[in-house]
């Protein structure tokens, strides 16, 4: 099997071709059942005047997936010409396929309409360290259009002690911290919103709500309603399938000062989620060589580690990390 840096560079002389003109909205057809990859990683030249940041903000994607994506590129002035990887290809995450699913570790949003043969994704900003966002199943409990914001008290308070000062409400408007609109979770205490601030969507930059761009909340607002089930996750390891293919797609877990990840401690999550995917997986033969070097990369592209026709002797308690 090729190594981790060939199976990239494989992804990307496909991605090369396709066109930077394409259309950037992700709505993705949904693959059959049983297969669990959708989208295309693509590839573009950077202009002088290009940053991260807008770059991102233009493909629907986070600022931390384009900087996992494209180690060594300065994501303040990644230069004229040079190649940018836009992480548009995923794995779907696990469980149903339905509602709204959030999964944290990878600050994205999935969305499958009801009764659609599409889905819908986008980039979040998530709660920081402090203040995490929730894990849970919940619903859309209530939606609003140009919301007023009335800080918590913890929040107020934060602020003043920052020489920040918060009123005790903020109205409508392009000032507002909430954006266009939010749509409140059944969870009390937490939204799905927009921003008046470009920056943070794709980062832990939030006081545990889930921040959008405001063209994509607006988006998502047309087709959600109240009731819509939301699926709140924390998956940074992802498995699926697609064209007899197993494919692994690996980001940094989430961590704060009391957690503190070393990389067996990974390992020993990888093989975890994988054996909670299905019996299939305890008989092939898997590349852990590869599975190793996904792990270390934390870079968000899928890549292939088995072939659903090879099986192996050995089981997983054998293969040794």
């Amino acid at each position: 099997m090729l190594s981790r840096a060939s199976a990239v560079a494989s992804c990307l002389s496909l991605a090369a071709l396709l066109a930077a003109g394409q259309s950037v909205a992700l709505e993705l057809p949904l693959p059959p059942e049983g297969e669990d990859v959708v989208g295309q990683i693509r590839v573009i030249k950077a202009k002088y005047e290009d940053t991260f940041a807008a770059i991102a903000e233009t493909n629907d994607l986070g600022y931390s997936e384009l900087v996992a994506a494209n180690p060594g590129v300065d994501p303040w002035l990644p230069g004229e010409g040079t190649d940018i990887i836009l992480p548009t290809r995923f794995i779907l995450p696990p469980g149903p396929r339905e509602g709204i699913v959030i999964n944290i570790a990878e600050y994205r949003l999935y969305y499958y309409p009801a009764g659609g043969s599409v889905v819908h994704t986008y980039p979040l900003g998530i709660g920081r360290e402090g203040w995490g966002s929730p894990v849970g199943s919940t619903r859309i409990s209530a939606m609003t259009a140009n919301p007023a914001w009335y800080p918590p008290k913890s929040i107020r308070e934060e602020h003043a002690a920052d020489g920040d000062p918060l009123p005790t409400v903020v109205p409508p408007g392009p000032d507002n911290p909430l954006g266009p609109y939010k749509m409140s979770l059944a969870i009390p205490g937490y939204l799905i919103h927009g921003s008046n601030k470009k920056f943070g969507i794709g980062m832990r930059v939030s006081h545990g709500c889930f921040r959008m761009l405001n063209n994509n909340v607006l988006e998502l607002s047309r087709m959600v309603k109240v009731g819509t089930p939301v699926r709140i996750i924390d998956e940074p390891y992802k498995f699926g399938v697609s064209d007899g293919k197993v494919y692994l797609e690996a980001h940094a877990p989430l961590e704060d000062e009391e957690k503190k990840l070393t990389l067996m401690d990974k390992h020993a999550v990888v093989v975890n989620t994988l054996l909670k995917r299905d019996e299939q997986m305890r008989t092939l033969h898997l590349d852990w060589e590869m599975i190793r070097d996904i792990v270390a990369g934390e870079d968000g592209l899928p890549i292939e580690i088995a072939d659903q026709q090879s099986v192996s002797i050995a089981s997983h308690e054998e293969q040794v990390f």
